[in-house]
């Protein structure tokens, strides 16, 4: 076989004919693989690649239709070009291999120039064909990229909108569960430390943050320098989210000096109603605004390091166990009721 850009599959039950039209295809400057039956052409199209066929219609086993057949049905041979070379005057044979997806017809004592003729139209069109496919494939694999993209942006509800209405607008949610979790001493140990390594223990708790809120059914909001944001019962449902809340940042706490090499985090949780989505044209970012979320923050920076603090509202639907830390003044509120997290019962 000769080394070619395009490879023909010559099929027919006569040595002569199959020898006749390899030597014609190979003048062309196409290497060939010849079989004498169409049960044997199929066998190679399974384990080749084949830029053309030609296809005898008579033949033992499996004829010249069979083949046709078989390759309309299997979607990885569909595209591949088909010339029906035949002794057979009669039209409605002819007819019907085009029906079954023949591209072109040539009798057997075909003239080479237009054998030659043929032969090119139709691996042009393969080839205009392969960089159709080569296009979409392109296409769809950018667009993978794009929704890993958002994936990794948005929450799942909040792209099914963006995707339908080319906005999320922000409404509001009842009953949400917000909770903020912050490093302890973050900005000292940058003023001591390379940005390099603060930025990469930084990058282990919040990967470790995330499989926790994952895993416990929560969503990640957004983090926001050193503080990490996540909610419960917000766009997607949950059985219990108070107690998923505080399931979620009792193993912050415990995980956090292992992710980080010994950093202590806060917690804080509030619950309300919050208005949530996306604001601004450019650089989109899933966010919360609302009294619960302020609330939330603040509790956050109650408590001691690798404590978690909730608010009375969330105490009051929680199975847990607490030390209350009274009536505490918070940032810009009024005196709120606190609470430590000790355990869940």
């Amino acid at each position: 076989m000769q080394t070619s850009s395009h490879s023909v599959l010559v099929v027919d039950d006569s040595k002569i004919n199959r020898r006749k039209m390899e030597k014609a295809a190979q003048v062309l400057g196409h290497a060939t693989i010849a079989v004498e039956n169409g049960a044997d052409a199929l066998a190679v199209l399974a384990t080749e690649r084949i830029d053309l066929v030609l296809l005898d219609i008579e033949m033992p086993v499996l004829d010249g239709f069979g083949v046709l057949a078989a390759m309309r049905d299997d979607v990885a041979l569909v595209d591949i070009p088909v010339i029906v070379i035949s002794a057979i005057e009669d039209m409605d044979s002819v007819v019907r291999a085009i029906e079954l997806g023949a591209q072109d017809f040539l009798p057997k004592d075909f003239e080479k120039v237009l054998f030659a003729a043929r032969v090119g139209s139709c691996l042009e069109q393969k080839r205009l064909m392969d960089l159709r496919a080569d296009a979409l494939a392109e296409i769809e694999a950018e667009k993978a990229r794009v929704d890993a993209l958002l994936g990794a942006t948005l929450p799942a509800a909040a792209i099914s909108e963006l995707k339908e209405t080319n906005q999320v607008r922000p409404k509001r949610h009842e009953n949400v569960v917000v909770l903020f979790a912050d490093v302890v001493g973050f900005t000292q140990f940058c003023d001591l430390n390379p940005p390099e390594l603060a930025v990469s223990r930084l990058q282990g708790l919040i990967n470790g943050f995330e499989q926790i809120t994952a895993d416990e059914g929560l969503e990640k909001i957004k983090t926001i320098g050193d503080a990490f944001m996540a909610t419960a019962g917000l766009l997607q449902p949950i059985a219990d989210p108070v107690q998923a809340a505080a399931r979620c940042a009792l193993q912050m706490v415990a995980a956090a000096p292992g992710l980080t090499q010994g950093w202590q985090v806060r917690v804080g949780i509030h619950v309300g109603p919050v208005i949530a989505g996306v604001i601004g044209q450019q650089q989109h970012l899933y966010d919360l605004w609302g009294d619960t979320v302020n609330t939330a923050a603040r509790v956050t920076g109650v408590g001691t390091p690798s404590t978690v603090c909730i608010t009375g509202d969330i105490h009051a639907h929680l199975n847990g166990r607490v030390t209350a830390l009274g009536n505490v003044k918070v940032k810009g509120k009024a005196p709120l009721d606190v609470f430590q997290l000790e355990g869940l019962d």
